[in-house]
């Protein structure tokens, strides 16, 4: 077999996914291009990381897998929780070595050289995408960037970020302006960077966008998403597999784990314009600050509360809960985010309720992210 590759580049960051699987390698060119530059390119040489970027090697290899669930189990080793999985990590020689058993997952990590093998090619494919992602993400910190909690709606190349706690209306927000004809620019994260000039920059965090049946069937979108997968039609395979059932049978209401956190369905980032009919933005400057609050039965309307940028709107290794840094790949010193909180503090914001109501919310949501890109 042959060595494929896709190179990724996102602000000054580079990685690059190999693999001799192609279907490895084409998952992140879909999985990124739409929102950062992915590409195929030829396989990595000996001097592929002399650029200061990232190689992740993400193979099919069962037996591997094997070697390093031995090795892991018996060293010392920690057990986490990792993009939802159970982790066991080990350190030996300098390196990081790391397996998901119930995924049949291995890891091995030295630097920013990871090697990730599994038994099937789209477990493989997934988890490179995620640690692709993560050198990223290691990349801009050590160059200035924060990541929020927000999702962003561009015009222009101006943006508005939308910020609060999980429920609050982020994606419903983002969504809306994006079928308004804004461009979608983040749904759930972004990175943002505060320059010399008084601007802060905007650039998007590729992921899985997770839309709720009831957003969907409310926002006229639920008999196109359905038609497609009856078609065959895939959705992401992080999807719960009851909310594919869901589709499928035609039922349009929430459905609910029994911890009360919604199962929703999980776009593709290209799913969301060859689905949806979104358009996507790569890169934008904060223009204002929208901070909603969802309440089903309300009228849509701004209101006064006050609210500002806080410590809980910022991931860091202390709030991260999805992928806790334990391949050593985040700066061991932060840059701070005194200098951004100061720069948005600057910028227009907007406090406001949110319904059930989608033409009333979208209307209200249009107007204001409209006057908030007008003033500057």
């Amino acid at each position: 077999m042959s060595l494929t590759a896709t190179r990724i580049h996102a602000d000054t960051a580079t990685v690059t996914v190999a693999s001799q699987t192609a279907a490895v390698t084409d998952w992140s060119a879909r999985y990124f291009g739409p929102w950062w530059n992915a590409a195929a390119v030829g396989a990595p040489g000996p001097g592929s990381l002399t650029d200061g970027g990232g190689l992740v090697l993400a193979d099919v290899d069962p037996g591997r897998v094997d070697d390093i669930t031995a090795l892991v189990t018996d060293c010392g080793h920690e057990e986490t929780t990792y993009a939802n999985a159970r982790t066991l990590v080990a350190h030996a020689d300098g390196i990081t070595y790391a397996v998901q058993p119930g995924e049949r997952i291995g890891y091995q990590a030295n630097g920013r050289r990871l090697v990730i093998v599994g038994d099937e090619p789209e477990p493989v494919a997934v988890a490179a995408a995620r640690l692709a992602r993560e050198l990223v993400r290691g990349q801009l910190l050590a160059d200035g960037w924060t990541v929020l909690h927000a999702s962003a709606a561009t015009h222009n190349g101006d943006a508005v970020l939308t910020l609060g706690d999980k429920g609050a209306g982020k994606t419903t927000t983002g969504l809306l302006l994006a079928l308004g004809g804004w461009g979608l620019l983040a749904n759930d994260r972004v990175f943002v960077r505060p320059e010399p000039d008084g601007r802060v920059r905007v650039l998007p965090w590729p992921s899985a966008a997770a839309l709720g049946l009831g957003l969907l069937d409310a926002t006229g979108l639920y008999d196109q998403v359905r038609e497609r997968v009856l078609a065959g039609e895939q959705l992401h395979p992080t999807q719960h597999p009851t909310v594919t059932q869901a589709l499928m049978d035609g039922r349009r209401e929430p459905l609910w784990r029994a911890t009360g956190k919604e199962l929703k369905p999980q776009f593709f980032p290209d799913q969301l314009a060859s689905w949806l009919g979104l358009t996507l933005a790569t890169e934008a400057r904060a223009a204002g600050l929208l901070f909603p609050t969802m309440s089903p039965d309300a009228v849509p309307a701004l209101v006064e509360n006050g609210r500002t940028l806080t410590d809980a709107d910022v991931f860091d290794q202390k709030t991260e809960d999805r992928y806790p840094d334990i391949f050593g790949l985040t700066p061991t010193t932060a840059t701070g985010t005194q200098a951004l909180t100061e720069h948005l503090a600057r910028l227009p914001r907007r406090s406001m309720l949110l319904s059930h109501d989608t033409n009333a919310s979208a209307a209200l949501l249009t107007k204001t992210a409209e006057e908030i890109i007008t003033a500057l």
